[in-house]
């Protein structure tokens, strides 16, 4: 191993060690980063109008912010009746499964499963119950706490600021990060950087537009139905979204036992399928043409890995740097498999075989 190659391994870990060292106050940094990320492209469209670069990033700073306010002002109090109205409605679940469910399992299957329903339902109500209790009191801590509660208030702060000068200087830092590679490497390294923006931008930009519209189709169509919890669950469908007929799956089965458990019949099913074969309709003839294109794509199990192993290690910061960092392994990765395919290593038999025909060749008259 050359002395070059020994430096970089020492840099690398110490990169690592300073990540985990630095974990706790990196949450806004990475935040600002994945909002800068996303706004470029508008700014670089402004900006190529005619617009200065100033401007431009002030008129998509704008749009974010009125973006994200509204959403928060309009959905955090709907969403809050509708989970209010979801614990209200528990008792009368349970009810329902154990006078109905219940008794057609045990005629099916012979079993009776009265005493472990019971066990689960004081079991889940008891615990919901002191949720409350838990929410307080965290609250209670945190502002007895008055440096954490700072440091909290600080960090969220920090992001409109952080993500304005990231924004502002977006294209300044891609540019000095290209000038500092060795001459050598540069070519093949903007290559490889240009793939992971590929990927990267099927996903952070392309799918968590087609996630929001999904579910904005499936808020609407359920409450169009007059469905309970129509907000939640198209929302939630639309967030699961982020793995392939995930999102269909969890809003089907969801959407399909509440409307039952509401209307008390099968015919508001069809309404339900009406509604996800529309969404589904509309993501593959408008959306994922239009937003994704023929971008390459994580595959979903690797999405699933890479959100849980990012939670796992770092926390929320692991959450928020999870897709693209599988992004980038995934590019090296298939970068490596490509060189490993016209190696030696990989088929050497062949390799010596062109080699004496071409020797073979050289020899002839």
């Amino acid at each position: 191993m050359t002395r070059v190659q020994v430096w970089s391994l020492i840099g690398v870990a110490l990169a690592l060690w300073l990540l985990v060292l630095l974990e706790p106050i990196l949450m806004p940094f990475f935040v600002s980063m994945i909002l800068a990320y996303l706004g470029d492209p508008v700014t670089d469209w402004l900006e190529a109008r005619g617009l200065s670069r100033r401007l431009a990033v002030s008129v998509v700073f704008l749009m974010l912010g009125v973006i994200v306010v509204g959403g928060l002002l309009i959905l955090v109090p709907m969403l809050g009746r509708q989970i209010g109205q979801l614990f209200e409605a528990l008792p009368d679940v349970f009810n329902w499964v154990q006078a109905t469910i219940l008794p057609e399992v045990r005629e099916l299957t012979g079993i009776d499963f009265t005493a472990d329903f019971d066990q689960l339902r004081n079991a889940l109500m008891s615990n919901w119950r002191e949720t409350g209790t838990y929410a307080a009191a965290l609250l209670a801590q945190a502002s007895r706490s008055g440096l954490a509660l700072a440091v909290w208030i600080g960090n969220i702060a920090l992001i409109p600021v952080v993500t304005f000068y990231l924004l502002l200087d977006w294209d300044r830092i891609k540019g000095y990060l290209r000038d500092l590679l060795p001459r050598h490497i540069e070519p093949r390294a903007t290559a490889l950087t240009t793939e992971c923006d590929e990927v990267l931008s099927a996903f952070l930009r392309g799918q968590l537009l087609v996630m929001l519209s999904l579910g904005i189709i499936y808020a609407m169509g359920l409450s169009v139905l007059g469905l309970n919890f129509g907000l939640l669950i198209g929302l939630l469908a639309g967030l699961a979204s982020i793995v392939p007929y995930l999102g269909v799956i969890v809003g089907i089965v969801t959407a399909g036992v509440v409307a039952f458990f509401q209307f008390g019949e099968w015919v508001p099913l069809l309404g339900v399928l009406v509604v996800f074969g529309i969404g589904q309709v509309v993501e593959s003839t408008l959306l994922q043409p239009l937003l994704l294109g023929d971008k390459i794509g994580l595959h979903p199990v690797a999405v699933i890995f890479a959100v849980l192993a990012g939670g796992q290690l770092f926390g929320f910061t692991g959450i928020l740097l999870a897709l693209p960092v599988a992004a980038v392994i995934m590019v090296l990765l298939r970068y490596v498999y490509h060189r490993y395919r016209r190696s030696r290593l990989y088929d050497r038999s062949r390799l010596e075989g062109g080699s004496r025909l071409e020797d073979q060749g050289s020899e002839t008259p």
